[in-house]
């Protein structure tokens, strides 16, 4: 359930998507009231400030949605709103490497679009998120054109990730148009969905050899969708129909072996690769592998495999069941709490959501047939809440170490940093103050995404989100929400990350080790 005021202006937006922002304000039914929307200076006083590679006591000052200075005992004059932090931490703004707003999938669409996931998203501390553009019939250019669309609601800030379901020279030639003007330095490959996203390995080495000729993030769902293919009809044979079905026809194995085809196949173009929502022990081993020789992979768990096990998919009741469905699927008990180490020994680098949400009328298009379940689950809300209680009260990361899997790694790995992903002058006042002893409580009747269940439902802990503020505007306080749909702004992502550095060099040494070709004198006949 949502919130009834949350209700009214999700009707208002989508009824009247021409309202001006001041009129929708002005009428009470948005989340928003003229002070937030006009507060320009704002100076956080006496809390820890905390980045990825430090924390000290110091104070903020914001003007005109940028960070002005860092520093103790900041003096202001009048006119400045303060904010006190004594005793809580001032972080940088959470950023979700990994989102599906208003995405048409599996014969329906999302159901929270780029205002109500962003809202939720606000809610729980997170300030930036980069979600995946499909293309349309194949082409890039109508789904970048279709998002930007989509993403006219926006109350926060946002990238683009791009997905390649098809090939030839015209998806090529538009790869290079996304990177170089339209502001997009990733591209997603779908190893599953067969039928419909999954690709197959001839078009996989074509996207990662242009994926390093332009310095973009090649990323990769890694699951074997010819075996997903064979596993579900194996499944519907035996009679298993239900939603236990999904997670028994696609094993962590066919994950882990798509996983380990994914990095041979980058490590033969010499290019990074970025793999989403590692789920299982498998995939993070060849991960870990790699890494151990020098390959540039990165990992990315979601906040569902980190926390949930796959016990719920047995649940007798199919609504209850079907929400967790998701792909690839949560897993057996133990590969959460490895996934876990992993995260905290650098193995895995960043925490995303895959957040795709669907309610549960959509959810029973599968009552008779796992296959037609829409598959995913909500965390935009609650992913900063949950790695902090999972990670940082079990003392497996330090506070420094969650604003890094929380926000710094994702700005430095799509070339944000330090406008995203940082307290410093200059950045971004995407910030939050996050109370530790504080608490927090997960439930569908008070979140604010637009499903009507939550994977997280009852879940409970350590620590809270008390302020949120994005692009320099006060946007959550006192639990409530003070955001405008429009507000939000594109972020152009340049290309040639960190992950390239030495990339060069490493392929003048490759071709220097060849010793080839060999100059042969050819016999005389």
């Amino acid at each position: 359930m949502m919130h009834m005021r949350s209700l009214i202006l999700l009707l208002s937006i989508s009824l009247s998507p021409l309202i001006g922002l001041s009129q929708i304000c002005e009428s009470g039914i948005g989340y928003c009231d003229s002070e937030s929307v006009l507060s320009s200076k704002i100076l956080i006083a006496g809390g820890t400030v905390v980045n990825a590679d430090h924390k000290e006591v110091a104070d903020v000052y914001v003007e005109d949605g940028v960070i002005v200075d860092v520093r103790p005992n900041i003096k202001v004059s009048d006119g400045v709103r303060i904010i006190d932090a004594t005793g809580k931490f001032v972080m940088p703004g959470g950023i979700d490497p990994h989102t599906h707003l208003a995405m048409e999938f599996m014969g329906t669409e999302t159901i929270d679009n780029f205002f109500s996931g962003q809202a939720a998203a606000l809610a729980g501390g997170t300030t930036m998120h980069i979600d995946f553009v499909i293309p349309v019939h194949g082409s890039l250019s109508k789904g970048y054109e279709a998002y930007v669309e989509k993403a006219k609601l926006s109350c926060m800030d946002y990238g683009f990730h791009m997905a390649i379901t098809e090939w030839d020279d015209t998806v090529s030639k538009e790869m290079e148009i996304m990177v170089k003007e339209k502001g997009i330095n990733s591209f997603k490959f779908f190893m599953a969905y067969k039928g419909s996203l999954m690709i197959s390995d001839e078009l996989l080495l074509e996207g990662l050899k242009q994926c390093k000729s332009l310095g973009a993030l090649a990323m990769v769902h890694a699951e074997n969708g010819d075996a997903v293919f064979e596993g579900q009809k194996r499944m519907i044979e035996l009679g298993i129909t239900g939603p236990e079905g999904h997670a028994l026809s696609r094993p962590p194995v066919l994950e882990g072996e798509a996983t380990a085809r994914a990095i041979r196949l980058a490590a033969f173009v010499n290019t990074p690769l970025y793999v989403v929502h590692v789920m299982s022990i498998d995939a993070m081993e060849e991960i870990a592998r790699a890494q151990k020789s020098g390959q540039k992979v990165i990992g990315e768990p979601v906040v569902s495999g980190l926390v949930l096990d796959d016990s719920v998919l047995w649940d007798p009741d199919f609504i209850t069941a079907a929400k967790f469905v998701m792909s690839p699927p949560i897993r057996a008990a133990g590969h959460g709490k490895a996934l876990q180490a992993a995260l905290s020994t650098g193995i895995l680098k960043l925490v995303g959501t895959d957040h795709c949400t669907f309610n549960s009328t959509q959810k029973s298009f599968g009552i008779d047939d796992f296959r037609k379940i829409p598959n995913g689950v909500n965390g935009l809300e609650e992913r900063m809440h949950l790695v902090w209680d999972t990670m940082v009260e079990s003392g497996q990361l330090s506070v420094t170490d969650f604003v890094r899997v929380t926000s710094t790694e994702c700005a430095k790995l799509f070339n944000i940093y330090p406008r995203k992903g940082a307290i410093r002058a200059g950045s971004d006042a995407d910030i939050i103050i996050f109370n530790p002893n504080s608490t927090f409580h997960i439930s569908a009747s008070s979140h604010h995404s637009r499903s009507d269940t939550n994977v997280y439902e009852g879940r409970h802990g350590k620590g809270k989100v008390e302020v949120t503020i994005a692009g320099g505007k006060v946007v959550w306080e006192n639990d409530e929400l003070k955001v405008v749909p429009g507000s939000g702004k594109y972020i152009s992502m340049p290309p040639f990350n960190y992950l390239y550095n030495g990339i060069d060099k490493a392929d003048e040494n490759y071709l220097t080790s060849l010793k080839a070709p060999v100059n042969r004198i050819k016999p005389s006949l």
